[in-house]
């Protein structure tokens, strides 16, 4: 996966601007980046796919997204790859056999599930979402589809918090973010 260009600079600068810091949210402390602005605004929103599709390695089966805005970005740039899309849900929200797996995030900890019968073993993945934040929802999500079988061959984010080193908790896998704060 590349830096950005002058079109991803361009295209990085209209994201931003569409992002709403919200102080104190989830918890005090903690900023939430809104990207509800951005999901709104057609143009940027696909935009930003075409970007993520576009730095996404060759030979992509299956994109992983985790709840809740990781569908929303990861189904997109699925059909806009002809892959399928794994949703990466929280704690018993999938109805069938699962494998589940805990994380630590900036403000807490979860465990989220996946159905290990729809990542086919040798699945080349690419896990998608809106933040990298600590990187413990990301890492737990790669440990999930490697426990399935699959080959997580990238990730990508629409924007990442460098200040919180998640990167660092993702070993040698390819990264692309869009915006970095």
């Amino acid at each position: 996966m590349t830096g950005p260009t002058t079109a991803s600079a361009s295209l990085a600068e209209r994201a931003a601007a569409l992002v709403v810091d919200v102080p104190d949210h989830p918890a005090p402390g903690v900023t939430f980046k809104d990207i509800t602005p951005l999901l709104a605004d057609g143009p940027t929103f696909a935009a930003v796919v075409r970007h993520l599709v576009d730095h996404a390695p060759a030979g992509v089966d299956l994109v992983a997204g985790m709840e809740a805005r990781g569908f929303v970005v990861g189904a997109p740039v699925a059909v806009a790859l002809g892959a399928g899309f794994v949703p990466v849900r929280k704690e018993g929200k999938l109805p069938r056999r699962t494998l589940s797996g805990s994380y630590d995030l900036e403000y807490g900890s979860a465990v989220i599930e996946l159905h290990p019968d729809t990542v086919p073993a040798g699945s080349r993945v690419l896990v998608v979402d809106d933040v990298l934040a600590t990187g413990g929802t990301a890492a737990a999500t790669v440990r999930l589809l490697e426990e399935a079988g699959a080959e997580v061959v990238g990730l990508a984010f629409l924007m990442e918090l460098t200040f919180l080193h998640g990167r660092d908790r993702l070993g040698d896998h390819d990264v692309e973010v869009l915006l970095t704060y």
